[in-house]
């Protein structure tokens, strides 16, 4: 049986329409915002607020995943050695739940306080972003970048642990890390790079989560319903509101998330 009952799928179906507006104004906040909503404002057990925000990421972001790959926006080989060790450290935290069966009270204790810490992280990367990020060349084209793949490798595996126990870490976190590893790529390729990766790594994660009961499909549906419309909406819009006031705005949302996640953790 579904946790969420009918009559308040509409409520859930209209915050989800908040946040894809803010994702499509700003491109990111979905796992940053989505849980913790989830888990605060429905009373979603943390678990299954992470499967089903997971998977909930894995359909947004699926879209505009390909958009940036017919765009050219992703750097293949840096994506290959961060997704190689986001999907290792995401099998690795899936098999210690499959095997370990650690006890669900002290787990959502865990998850709560793991997640306002990333929350926090995110609402302080969030603004840095244009900051550390390079402005585009006049030919618009992106200058050389030295591969470091042993550094990339290691953000993929802090990466994955996190999305897959807290469902945040793929969006904000992830591409403030590749302008501090690669500051010679320009934002439209570091953008392209992390929604590329974020897309089998949430998928995985979020398939992983279903198999252990851990994702409501209603909430799902709901959210997805609101969030769609949302996007498209925020997308049309996004040239009207100054970015800083958007990008601020998110940060003290996040911050306020991970206060109410600490204050009943």
């Amino acid at each position: 049986m579904s946790l969420v009952l009918a009559s308040s799928w509409l409520t859930m179906a209209i915050a989800g329409l908040g946040i894809g507006f803010l994702v499509g104004c700003t491109g990111v906040g979905a796992g940053a915002l989505t849980t913790p909503m989830l888990v605060g404002g429905f009373g979603v057990p943390p678990a299954v607020a992470v499967g089903t925000d997971l998977l909930f990421a894995a359909i947004t972001k699926a879209t505009g995943a390909w958009r940036h790959h017919r765009l050219g926006n992703v750097d293949w080989a840096v994506l290959g050695w961060l997704a190689a060790g986001s999907l290792a450290a995401s099998l690795a935290v899936l098999a210690w739940l499959y095997l370990g069966a650690p006890d669900t009270t002290r787990l959502a204790v865990t998850i709560k306080r793991g997640l306002s810490v990333a929350l926090v992280a995110s609402a302080i990367a969030i603004p840095l972003y244009p900051l550390l990020r390079r402005a585009p060349s006049a030919e618009g084209e992106a200058p050389p970048r030295r591969l470091r793949p042993l550094a990339t490798l290691t953000l993929g595996l802090v990466l994955g642990g996190l999305v897959t126990l807290t469902s945040v870490g793929a969006g904000a976190i992830g591409v403030v890390a590749l302008c501090a590893l690669y500051p010679s790529l320009l934002a439209r390729s570091i953008v392209g790079t992390d929604v590329v990766h974020a897309v089998p790594l949430t998928m995985l994660s979020g398939l992983g989560h279903l198999g252990l009961g851990h994702v409501d499909l209603g909430v799902l549906a709901a959210m997805l319903a609101g969030s769609i419309p949302g996007i498209a909406l925020g997308s049309r819009l996004t040239g009207c509101l100054p970015d800083w006031s958007l990008r601020l705005a998110l940060s003290l949302v996040l911050l306020g998330a991970a206060w109410m996640l600490l204050a009943k953790a």
